[in-house]
């Protein structure tokens, strides 16, 4: 019997290679293997309705096909059920692809899927809302929020925000509940890591394990305009978490009491109104990879 395999793909996501893959799909998914649904979202949030209707309907794997984004929602469609998700990356910055290695080419990826071979992975629920790769507040969250307004995707476009905007943020005092003890931190940001990485191999918990039930609490600290190029090419060679700028801190559960902040989860922006309950849910999604 062929496996059932639901494609989502999000029409808008990043620079526009999700265009072709009904025509890759076509011709190099193995249809001795598997028979295939290709459904569009149209709404935010729409890919999770599509994904838990897939999950009933008893599809084996359902696959995003966009950014981090796209694959928050499709995760959170999936959470606890026994069907896996596959990744078609046509994002941004592909952070949970570029983590468990998944290719960028869209042919090679599908390939991947036709092998089939599954992992299951942690998920971090934050408040009422969940994450697959990375969250935070501070300097990351205020470029993610920026990046949604900027019209233009793509790396360029988010490298000209973060420009424009580093000599403008200053960093903030946050108080962390970790294991029932308080710690204040002042961070230009905090990130909340399930996986390594923002996208792009901008490894801001380069240490963080997917799937060890534990989330890698990355403070980034001693920011400065002379400290940034050092920083980022730390950042981008995996050796951040080695320099006084990077403090790592690893749990289950962290409490954040921050009233009127932003944060994003795997990149889109929120307004949080009082605290933030992060919190690990282990080996909660089955993954293809």
């Amino acid at each position: 019997m062929k496996k059932k395999i639901f494609f989502i793909v999000n029409p808008i996501s990043g620079i526009g290679k999700q265009k072709v893959v009904e025509k890759l799909v076509s011709e190099h998914l193995n249809h001795s293997l598997f028979e295939n649904k290709i459904f569009y979202t149209d709404a935010p949030k729409h890919a999770t309705v599509l994904a838990k209707q897939a999950s009933s309907d008893n599809f084996d794997i359902v696959v995003a096909v966009g950014g981090d984004g796209s694959v928050n929602e499709v995760a959170a469609g999936l959470i606890g059920t026994t069907t896996a998700m596959a990744l078609l990356p046509t994002g941004s910055g592909n952070g949970l692809a570029r983590h468990l290695n998944i290719p960028l080419d869209l042919m090679k990826a599908i390939e991947l899927i036709n092998k089939g071979t599954t992992t299951v992975i942690d998920t971090i629920h934050f408040n009422n809302e969940l994450f697959v790769n990375v969250a935070g507040i501070g300097f990351d969250a205020h470029i993610g929020c920026e990046f949604a307004k900027f019209g233009k995707r793509g790396f360029l476009s988010y490298i000209k925000i973060v420009l424009r905007e580093f000599k403008k943020y200053k960093p903030q005092e946050y108080e962390l509940i970790i294991d029932g003890k308080s710690v204040f931190k002042k961070a230009f940001l905090i990130s909340f890591a399930n996986g390594s990485q923002w996208g792009n191999n901008a490894y801001i918990a380069p240490t963080a394990n997917i799937a060890d039930g534990m989330m890698d609490i990355a403070i980034l600290k001693n920011v400065t305009w002379w400290s940034g190029i050092s920083i980022a090419y730390h950042l981008f060679n995996k050796k951040l978490h080695l320099t006084k700028h990077l403090e790592i801190i690893k749990t289950k559960e962290v409490l954040v009491k921050q009233s009127g902040t932003i944060a994003h989860i795997d990149g889109e922006p929120i307004e949080i109104a009082n605290s933030i309950l992060i919190k690990v849910n282990p080996s909660s999604l089955k993954v293809v990879f």
